[in-house]
């Protein structure tokens, strides 16, 4: 496949790797018609310029959470057709397979930042993504595959039983009477469980509902 120079929308909160990231996309000849530090500004800057690929992190302003990804995932929903590249030091699995499975199928990327210090491996990523292609991590597709075998599998015995009792409509309260332990440390419980599903900060309540899905599921 022959290289062509692209139009680049790159979002990244972290200014050094901002930079930087310009400077390599230059040395290739693309040129960066907006480089932005928050989620808000990148659909902002896509819809004023249309790029021919958007490069994107992960975490930034103002949660530092996921809101680039779900930005991502916003485009790829608005814009089928536009080629985005997410990059991240994490795999972020609660939206990873809404990215992949995003948009009309072609021309979307997953890496991890490891991969930007290869130089020629990101250029050929970003260029198969901006022609239609599928690129995704080594490490990304293992953890997905391992969430997708079972969920609940980080989950300890004890995690898996106050999860059931939680799935049963069981108050913190009620749950710690009934296994005979405090409830702070019900609530230690219920914490971890929600880190080893992958949940996000958010709403507390919505959250519980997410994690009894996925063990309704499971």
């Amino acid at each position: 496949m022959e290289d062509r120079a692209l139009r680049v929308v790159l979002a990244e909160d972290s200014v050094l790797l901002r930079e930087g990231l310009i400077a390599l996309l230059a040395r290739f000849g693309h040129e960066v018609v907006a480089a932005v530090g928050d989620a808000e500004a990148l659909l902002t800057a896509v819809g004023e310029h249309a790029p021919d690929v958007v490069v994107t992190d992960v975490r930034m302003p103002p949660g530092f959470q996921d809101e680039g990804m779900r930005a991502a995932v916003r485009l790829r929903t608005e814009r089928p057709s536009l080629p985005v590249l997410v990059l991240s030091q994490y795999v972020q699995r609660t939206y990873a397979s809404e990215l992949l499975d995003s948009g009309d199928g072609s021309g979307v990327g997953y890496l991890l930042k490891d991969r930007v210090g290869q130089v020629e491996e990101f250029h050929a990523a970003l260029t198969e993504v901006a022609s239609g292609g599928t690129v995704v991590d080594p490490e990304v597709v293992r953890q997905l595959i391992r969430r997708r075998r079972d969920p609940l599998e980080r989950l300890t015995p004890r995690e898996r039983e106050v999860l059931g009792l939680v799935a049963e409509g069981k108050s913190n309260n009620a749950i710690a009477r009934q296994l005979v332990v405090s409830e702070a440390a019900v609530g230690k419980h219920i914490g971890s469980i929600l880190a080893k599903l992958d949940l996000p900060p958010a709403d507390e309540t919505h959250r519980r509902v997410l994690a009894v899905l996925t063990y309704l599921r499971a």
